[in-house]
């Protein structure tokens, strides 16, 4: 990567970030760099998930300490990526977010040179790198695929997963900034921030406690990306999937039972569908672990990353 093209990142010393521009207007997406000290064993690529940006400095210390080159992108309209007039973490189509993750990869590929490259989503950032991996499963791009908490289905009764579905479908398509629902309540938010009853300080104006707003054209293509799972996607690479071993759902206000529970999505979901992705995927349940396993209590992050050591060093 050309150094003239870093910029120092909001998270301080030993980040770096780059601006990768992307077609259509003013748009780009973020990649936030920190440098092992030597990269002895290739590179992590981590893509975060809805009202998300990445601040989890410990994950990228975990990695860089165990030879990795880390990297995160920030999606076009999401974290540092968001500009001003913007619709927060709004696409039509999942597929949109290929070209920043394609850009990414170049970057780590062909201008940092590394030939081992493994790709780690969150959440909705789980389902986005699994199509993604899915359309390039025979470039030779990646070596292996980790999802943490991935979205594979949507945390509602069946009534609202089927009619529901073909409702937005068609709202989806002719009103597609239509707004559903204004946020997701404030229970994962408020057990996560230091402010409340988490551990972990983040900007909220990119990552608001109770979320952005779910519009009907970015849930239309979440149900799309959904489908697509559900009818088996061919990931060629070994591929990890770890969730909470519970979820805790459709609370309205925090209680202590949310810190030892997924509470954004359901766990049973991943379980079924996880299979789905690849020809190799192993699925591993974290007890008490949040919805964002590495924001959970120590003893829960540190199994949840001690999982992961033990998968690369398998393959």
């Amino acid at each position: 990567m050309h150094t003239d093209a870093m910029t120092a990142d909001v998270l301080g010393t030993d980040y770096e970030t780059r601006t990768l521009p992307l077609g259509g207007g003013d748009l780009s997406a973020t990649l936030v760099r920190r440098r092992a000290q030597p990269a002895t064993r290739g590179a992590v690529l981590y893509v975060h998930g809805f009202a998300d940006y990445f601040f989890q400095k410990h994950v990228a210390e975990h990695f860089t300490a165990r030879g990795f080159d880390f990297y995160a992108l920030d999606l076009r309209a999401y974290g540092r990526s968001l500009k001003a007039g913007q619709t927060a973490n709004f696409v039509t189509d999942l597929a949109e977010h290929f070209e920043e993750v394609d850009a990414a990869v170049r970057v780590v590929r062909e201008e940092d040179g590394h030939q081992h490259l493994v790709v780690m989503g969150h959440s909705t950032g789980g389902l986005i790198t699994s199509l993604w991996a899915h359309e390039r499963r025979s470039d030779g791009l990646f070596d292996a695929l980790v999802l943490n908490s991935p979205w594979l289905d949507l945390a509602e009764p069946w009534i609202t997963r089927t009619v529901g579905t073909a409702l937005i479908r068609g709202v989806g398509r002719i009103a597609p900034k239509l707004v559903l629902k204004k946020g997701l309540g404030p229970v994962y938010g408020q057990s996560i921030h230091s402010d409340h009853h988490g551990e972990w300080d983040f900007d909220t104006t990119w990552k608001p406690i109770e979320a952005f707003p779910v519009l009907a054209g970015w849930l239309r293509a979440i149900r799309r990306g959904h489908a697509l799972v559900h009818r088996g996607l061919d990931v060629s690479v070994p591929v990890l999937v770890l969730r909470s071993a519970r979820s805790h759902l459709h609370a309205r206000s925090w209680t202590p039972e949310a810190m030892g529970a997924d509470t954004v999505l359901d766990v049973e979901h991943m379980q079924r569908w996880a299979p789905k992705i690849g020809r190799r995927v192993t699925v591993v349940q974290v007890e008490n672990g949040l919805h964002d396993l590495f924001l959970s209590a120590e003893p829960v992050r540190n199994r949840a990353l001690a999982e992961i050591d033990e998968f690369l060093d398998s393959i």
